[in-house]
């Protein structure tokens, strides 16, 4: 099991729609090789339909070899959609595969049942299984409602909630970033892992 973070950073929105049809690609290459994807956690583009991040969990024999492929610099070579005549063509999207954060102690934390919102249908508006976990310390909290299984959303709270504290940690601290809130900040340009060209995202091998 891995996690493996897409993030269009601090982009234009044609890179967070560079997200979402990198997203798109991925989920192909997941069931291509028969890799399970949870979603843990996304923050949504300026644009509907776009992504600015999205953090995902991948499970099967090839997940380390899935999330290899899906890690750096990845391209995305197009006219931009939104500004007719505007001149830049390449926008960057980073991947970055880490390991679960193992989460806090159960007594550290505040676990809560809750109604799930958003699209789901009749699951989503009659069962408690989303849940909210609260770091009773700082008083951080996170819901995850991806798993129709109370104790899947438990257990991916807590490692979110983990996740987001090393982060926050690290930033009152000013002693460096933990690898997913660099990873946020900051995209390598140049020597793309991987190239995608067009509205289609065809993949470009040279």
């Amino acid at each position: 099991m891995i996690w493996l973070q897409l993030t269009a950073n601090t982009g234009p929105a044609e890179c967070c729609l560079a997200a979402k049809g990198m997203l798109d690609r991925l989920l192909g290459d997941a069931r291509e090789h028969a890799v399970d994807v949870r979603m843990i956690d996304s923050v949504d583009g300026p644009v509907a339909g776009t992504v600015r991040s999205i953090l995902l969990e991948l499970a099967g024999e090839a997940a380390p070899l899935l999330a290899q492929r899906w890690s750096g610099s990845l391209l995305w070579i197009c006219d931009s959609p939104y500004r007719p005549g505007h001149r830049r063509k390449n926008w960057f999207v980073g991947g970055a595969a880490f390991a679960p954060p193992a989460a806090p102690a159960d007594s550290e934390i505040r676990y809560e049942a809750t109604r799930a919102s958003g699209p789901g249908g009749q699951h989503v508006n009659k069962t408690d299984s989303a849940i909210r976990a609260t770091h009773l310390a700082s008083g951080l909290s996170v819901k995850v409602q991806t798993e129709r299984s109370q104790h899947a959303n438990k257990r991916l709270a807590g490692q979110l909630l983990a996740s987001k504290l090393a982060a926050l940690a690290d930033n009152v601290q000013a002693q460096g970033k933990a690898q997913r809130h660099l990873h946020h900040q900051q995209a390598e340009r140049g020597n793309p892992q991987r190239t995608f060209v067009g509205l289609k995202f065809i993949e470009r091998r040279d």
